[in-house]
């Protein structure tokens, strides 16, 4: 089925990789855009401006419920079997005017070529600052004409819920009702939220709620069965009724930081867990035992390491010792192939499982994920073959039997069912191929309101860490004396608090937003931009988050963001380089890079990186000029990324196509 809402009243042409200077309407900045089929639509819909101009004019002389009668008429059209995309500028003409009115907000004109662009199945690259939120309400509403519900699914429920409060005004004043659907709701709760025009949530919920219907429809079809088979094979009017579904057919989705929910997080599928498993006791003990004797296994002495597949593996020395350690008596009924399996992934747990970089022990002492492409918690997720209880058991913290799978369905499968498919994001050219083979949808580069004003000022590259941090220090410290806020990215919790420790010793006040302080995030964010402001971030402060400046600092320069190291994915960087020179606010950005970061034995691997570094330090080679090799190390990791998502999907359209030749259900008949 097509991800994309194609127009057939005529075809563009082919696409074109080259890049040019675009002219349209008087004050715009149309630069650097694709030719081909991207400025072909850019042309065609910057054409239909004028016509919702004219509409727009046409709905400022009514009342409210005028208002709502031109939107209950377009709907009614709309069901009739009238083509969308013929109402498109009075649809897109009553949502200026009722955003207006509600909110205070008037699109743009960047906004409205946005709105079409997602309209009409594209993913619209947009800048930080330009208002995707707003953007959002123009291809919901007009989709959500059909009556079908149109989902916009966000990377966390505070967003969700704060996308949904601050335009739902703007879809009532039309006639429709907006639901939201946040984690802890109930099914009733959700299944209003589900039969709404328009409904905000996010991937991972729709996802398990999608799967929980499978399983749902699955009890209901046993039931019926074992009810007929009752009344020897004949129907009822009292055959039982069971729990309903709470979803109705996926029709509209429009994904925001669609690089992030369609791209980053592919990689993860969506699971269900089934019951546990009986031998609970032993299980427990099991991991415990293998926590606490893990730190006697050494590399290369008792155990292989596989640096590129991260993948632990006993020798014969090592399989010798895991014999010759006592085990506790709960573990009597364990074999010896499972004890191997134990120590295997305590130990790799132990050396590839860092506490406040990939997770923290909450205040209810359970494990949760941080993250790696947001910074945020990612509450509810849980790592796969018995890596989370490995971690529980090395925190000393109690351990959850790890269960089976019920359902699975992969973030590609589940958006790849709706009819039509949307996205926006501030990084996604650099993905364009991806989207177009996986969810056969354009990128689409939305000029920007106002002309960027951010200035890059060069890499600086040291040849240790401890020298890196002590720089970056000293720039805040510098920055801050001039009165200009800074804001300074950090791939980790740890990092980030190594960070604050260093500004504390130069008395330098800060707000740290990371994982760790979720609550807070909006309250920080909306102040980083003050005078004065240093605000210490993990990538989260990149992702749905705005900064406004205060009072007098578009003099001073205004925001300057500083990129401590970069991450395995250019687009996180670009996501934080963002947040400054919004809206044509004047910014600077720096990156600082040691060669001994994180970035270089991902990429090279450590074998290779740590032998380049101790040369270069030892050598005191000027590393100054070295920031290409940065680069060329994040693009391994990126491809090595890409490789995997191409796999997983490969594999898990092999096993559905296996699956449905058995007669089985791919997203229940899945083998843990």
């Amino acid at each position: 089925m097509s991800a994309v809402a194609e127009d057939t009243s005529s075809k563009p042409p082919a696409q074109d990789t080259e890049i040019q200077q675009v002219s349209a309407k008087p004050g715009w900045h149309l630069t650097s855009l694709w030719k081909g089929r991207a400025k072909w639509n850019l042309d065609r819909w910057a054409s239909l401006l004028t016509a919702i101009e004219n509409y727009e004019r046409q709905y400022k002389s009514l009342s409210d419920q005028r208002l709502r009668k031109e939107s209950l008429s377009l709907r009614y059209r709309a069901k009739a079997g009238e083509a969308l995309a013929g109402l498109l500028p009075q649809a897109f003409g009553l949502v200026r005017e009722s955003s207006r009115r509600t909110t205070g907000l008037r699109h743009f004109d960047t906004q409205l070529i946005g709105g079409m662009a997602l309209f009409h199945g594209a993913v619209a690259e947009m800048d930080t600052g330009e208002g995707k939120t707003l953007t959002a309400t123009l291809p919901l509403y007009l989709h959500a004409l059909k009556g079908k519900g149109a989902h916009l699914a966000t990377v966390n429920d505070y967003l969700a819920g704060r996308d949904a409060e601050l335009m739902g005004p703007v879809y009532e004043l039309l006639g429709l009702n907006v639901g939201v659907v946040q984690t802890e709701m109930s099914r009733p709760q959700r299944r209003k939220s589900y039969a709404a025009d328009i409904t905000y949530g996010t991937a991972k919920e729709f996802g398990f709620d999608f799967l929980r219907d499978r399983l749902v429809l699955r009890r209901l079809k046993q039931e019926r069965l074992e009810f007929l088979d009752t009344l020897g094979g004949s129907g009822g009017s009292n055959a039982p009724a069971g729990e309903r579904p709470v979803q109705r057919d996926p029709y509209f989705a429009l994904v925001d930081e669609a690089d992030s929910i369609l791209i980053d997080e592919a990689r993860t599928p969506l699971i269900i867990s089934a019951i546990g498993d009986e031998h609970e006791e032993s299980i427990r003990a099991s991991y415990a035992w293998s926590a606490s004797v893990a730190n006697q296994f050494n590399e290369d002495e008792h155990y292989e390491y596989d640096h590129e597949k991260k993948k632990v593996e006993l020798n014969a020395a090592g399989r010798q010792l895991v014999r010759a350690l006592p085990q506790p008596e709960e573990m009597s009924g364990v074999g010896l192939i499972d004890s191997y399996e134990f120590i295997e992934r305590s130990v790799k747990v132990a050396r590839d499982f860092l506490l406040d970089q990939h997770y923290v022990v909450s205040d209810e002492n359970e494990i949760v994920i941080v993250d790696e492409f947001t910074g945020r918690l990612a509450e509810g997720r849980k790592w796969r073959d018995g890596i989370h209880q490995s971690i529980e058991a090395k925190e000393g913290l109690e351990v959850t039997v790890d269960t089976g799978q019920a359902a699975r369905i992969t973030i590609q499968d589940l958006f790849l069912r709706y009819r039509e498919l949307a996205g926006m994001t501030g990084t996604a050219m650099t993905s364009a191929r991806e989207f177009r083979k996986i969810y056969k949808t354009l990128v689409v580069r939305i000029p920007t309101n106002r002309p960027v004003q951010r200035k890059a000022q060069p890499d600086r590259v040291f040849q240790s860490g401890e020298t890196k941090w002590e720089e970056i220090a000293a720039d805040i410290e510098r920055t801050h004396a001039a009165g200009r806020p800074v804001l300074i990215g950090t791939r980790t919790i740890e990092k980030s608090e190594l960070l604050s420790s260093l500004l504390e010793a130069r008395g330098i006040e800060h707000q740290v937003l990371n994982a760790r302080h979720i609550a807070s995030e909006a309250e920080i964010v909306a102040e980083a931009g003050q005078p004065g402001r240093v605000t210490v971030a993990t990538n989260m402060a990149g992702r749905g988050t705005d900064i406004k400046l205060g009072d007098g600092v578009t003099d001073l320069g205004g925001l300057h963001v500083i990129v401590t190291e970069i991450h395995d994915s250019a687009r996180i960087d670009r996501q934080l380089i963002g947040r400054c020179g919004r809206q044509g606010d004047p910014g600077s950005y720096q990156r600082y890079l040691a060669i001994d970061d994180d970035i270089i034995s991902v990429g090279f691997g450590p074998d290779k990186s740590k032998k380049l570094v101790n040369r270069l330090q030892r050598e005191g080679v000027d590393v100054s000029k070295m920031s290409s090799m940065f680069r060329r190390s994040q693009r391994k990791v990126e491809r090595r990324h890409l490789r995997d998502r191409m796999v997983l999907l490969h594999h898990e359209k092999q096993r559905k196509k296996m699956q449905r030749e058995l007669g089985q259900d791919p997203y229940l008949d899945t083998p843990s």
